[in-house]
């Protein structure tokens, strides 16, 4: 949700920022054991894949025209040509999956992963359906769950892009995309580490009586932190419902109480919908969608989606469609890298866009930026919930958005959408250049929310 634009950076500026970047330690390497978590469909755990653009090829391609286009994809996006170790391994995550996954997924013409053999029709009309018919495609499924959406399976020998493409130039009045994969942006994984116990007044707030979206992986409503939370969950990929690391973090930083621990609207009611499932095409751009429109009828005045991916037209309608009935919602900006392409929903004017700053309010090296961006919070050093119990030190700007989406559903219960945004500005504390900008937006939020592990349990 964009406020201004500052004057930007120069070229030299970006570079000196990646090369700090690429001295800093990727966050993996900050989890007990040194790994990522697993990857849907290659054994399971949090999705954590680099969506969109701004990642570099890596050495090692995938064979045939879906290496090289992967490769060719993610160079073009990367105009500085370095970005982080931890992006590296990222790229490499994402390369993994679809060499594992080739009849479940492809890329688009710019790298980023897809569903393969699916076009997605946003509320097409009947003469819209005629023409692709003509054209040999075949109605997969519809969809409805706020807006229309028609799953078209390209005709045989004809693959994801070239059927694109010829869809519309035949029907340029319709409204077609790929079906593309969102990821998480960010990690939790691993034993708690020790820290300093930060708090302040905002561990006061409560959000008792209060309902949330949140659209991630699946959560773990045993964890103590969310007994006092009431936890509704809904599956909207393939396998059902699976309780993960990310989503489990996010809720607790959203509505969790335990102890010493507390989200940012402690108590509420979460409606989580799991856009992962168990399959390689967890995170969908129509899973993400009909996720969004059953929040969305179901009333929630504040979404929070720490996913990130390219432009889609699926999920841009539906963003547009609740943001005009006055749902707020909240997104991570991403932890491409200072030179990243922006990447969505948190790019989209309509969306809260968020960053993350570690705990000596610095921001993240990794985290993405942009004249898009509108807040700050606590992105590292502190302490998420895990699933089973416990608690692990997280990292990433997607455990900084439910920080932001929490207090926003509390300065929500009597203001309008443009006002509590409003008033979040005035609590934000300027950091960077004096006024908005494009590392730290308004400002930093939610700093008293920060808890370092061991506190979290006393």
């Amino acid at each position: 949700m964009q406020f201004s634009n500052d004057p930007g950076g120069r070229r030299g500026a970006m570079i000196a920022l990646v090369l700090v970047l690429l001295a800093a330690a990727p966050a993996a390497a900050q989890l007990p054991g040194g790994g990522l978590p697993d990857l849907p469909g290659t054994g399971g755990g949090l999705p954590n894949l680099p969506a969109g653009g701004g990642l570099p090829q890596t050495p090692g391609a995938l064979p045939g025209e879906v290496g090289g286009r992967l490769g060719r994809g993610l160079d073009a996006a990367d105009p500085v040509g370095r970005v982080s170790e931890l992006t590296t391994q990222r790229v490499e995550q994402l390369r993994e999956l679809v060499r594992r996954n080739p009849r479940e997924l492809d890329v688009d013409d710019r790298g980023s992963p897809v569903v393969r053999a699916q076009i997605l029709a946003v509320e097409p009309t009947p003469r819209s359906l005629a023409i692709a018919e003509g054209l040999g495609f075949r109605l997969l499924r519809r969809e409805s769950e706020g807006i229309e959406v028609v799953v078209l399976s390209p005709p045989a020998g004809l693959d994801v892009r070239r059927a694109l493409k010829r869809l519309r130039k035949a029907d340029p009045a319709g409204d077609y995309d790929y079906n593309h994969l969102y990821s998480g942006a960010g990690e939790a994984a691993g034993a708690a580490r020790p820290g300093p116990v930060l708090a302040g007044a905002g561990f006061q707030a409560s959000g008792a009586g209060l309902r949330i979206g949140l659209v991630d992986t699946g959560v773990d409503p045993r964890h103590p932190a969310l007994a006092g939370a009431r936890i509704e969950q809904r599956p909207f990929a393939p396998g059902g419902l699976r309780p993960a690391a990310h989503g489990t973090a996010a809720a607790s930083l959203l509505a969790g109480r335990d102890g010493g621990f507390r989200g940012a609207a402690a108590g509420a009611q979460v409606l989580v919908a799991d856009v992962y499932g168990t399959g390689p095409t967890g995170g969908s751009a129509d899973a993400v969608a009909r996720a969004l429109g059953w929040l969305g009828a179901a009333g929630v005045p504040v979404i929070n989606i720490s996913l990130v991916g390219p432009q889609n037209a699926v999920v841009r309608a539906m963003v547009r469609r609740l943001s005009a009935r006055g749902v707020i919602l909240v997104a991570a900006v991403g932890n491409d890298g200072p030179a990243a392409q922006p990447l969505y929903p948190a790019a989209w004017p309509e969306v809260v866009a968020v960053t993350g700053v570690d705990r000596r309010d610095r921001v993240l090296p990794e985290a993405c930026r942009g004249p898009h961006l509108d807040f700050a919070a606590p992105g590292s050093d502190m302490a998420a919930g895990r699933p089973g119990g416990g608690y692990a030190t997280v990292r990433g700007t997607s455990f900084a958005a439910p920080l932001v989406a929490g207090r926003l559903a509390i300065l929500r219960r009597q203001l309008t959408p443009e006002q509590a945004i409003a008033a979040l500005g005035r609590e934000a504390r300027d950091l960077g250049q004096k006024g908005p900008d494009k590392v730290y937006g308004r400002g930093l939020v939610a700093a008293d929310l920060r808890m370092a592990p061991p506190a979290a349990r006393k």
